[in-house]
């Protein structure tokens, strides 16, 4: 049995792809809905450090990467939306 927040999750990806025709599309419904859904800025943890994610960019649906910039000592730098801890 999938758990309320597992069961949450494959809704989302549900709704975000219901109509898609190709993985492009997949990709971006699933881009639009983190998009839509993601709480920022939020903190999480990278390499050790607490970090705050601003926002998703540079999405390229052609490999399905976003990335999320995020500053530590007010240096910014970009981390791979995928590599991201949530929470």
């Amino acid at each position: 049995m999938a758990s309320k927040r597992t069961a949450a999750l494959e809704a989302m990806i549900e709704e975000a792809t219901v109509d898609a025709y190709n993985d492009d599309e997949q990709l971006t419904g699933l881009y639009t809905m983190i998009e839509d859904n993601l709480a920022v800025p939020s903190t999480t943890t990278v390499l050790g450090v607490e970090v705050t994610v601003k926002k998703v960019e540079d999405w390229h649906p052609e490999d399905g990467a976003g990335t999320t910039p995020f500053d530590i000592d007010q240096i910014n730098h970009m981390a791979a939306l995928l590599g991201v801890p949530n929470g």
